[in-house]
């Protein structure tokens, strides 16, 4: 089976208006739920991209995530210490930086040994590395 992350900018991608790269991701995730890939976010893409998000996309989605389309992967309070050196190491001031969003995501891939991304952010997940070197690769 298929495992994938997905990354809030695919969400808003798929359940936002007018977004550039929404057929791209609509056909990512028809694709993954024909084949019942394993799909895995965490709470601080689903945060970030219900932010983003207007209603009634933003319920839309909402009621996406609650009917488990994606699993949202659980972290304990203790695992954000794990987050900071990696936020630390990938923000390059003032030009680009880590969010928690995406700190989440490269620890989670870490957790899982899954490295294949949903995510419209080519320029930082293409710099992003887990820690045995391997980089995402990005769909």
């Amino acid at each position: 089976m298929a495992a994938a992350l997905v990354d809030a900018s695919a969400m808003v991608a798929v359940f936002g208006m007018h977004q550039a790269r929404a057929q791209h991701y609509a056909e990512l995730f028809q694709l993954a739920a024909a084949e019942r890939w394993a799909l895995s976010t965490t709470w601080p893409c689903v945060v970030e991209a219900s932010y983003l998000l207007q209603p009634p996309q933003r319920y839309t989605f909402l009621r996406w995530i609650g009917a488990a389309a994606v699993s949202v992967f659980p972290f304990s309070q203790a695992d954000l210490t794990e987050f900071i050196p990696l936020m630390d190491r990938y923000t390059e001031t003032p030009r680009t930086e880590m969010d928690l969003a995406d700190a989440s995501l490269v620890w989670l891939a870490a957790q899982t040994g899954v490295c294949t991304v949903f995510t419209q952010d080519v320029r930082d997940f293409s710099r992003y590395r887990l820690p045995d070197g391997r980089a995402f690769e990005i769909l």
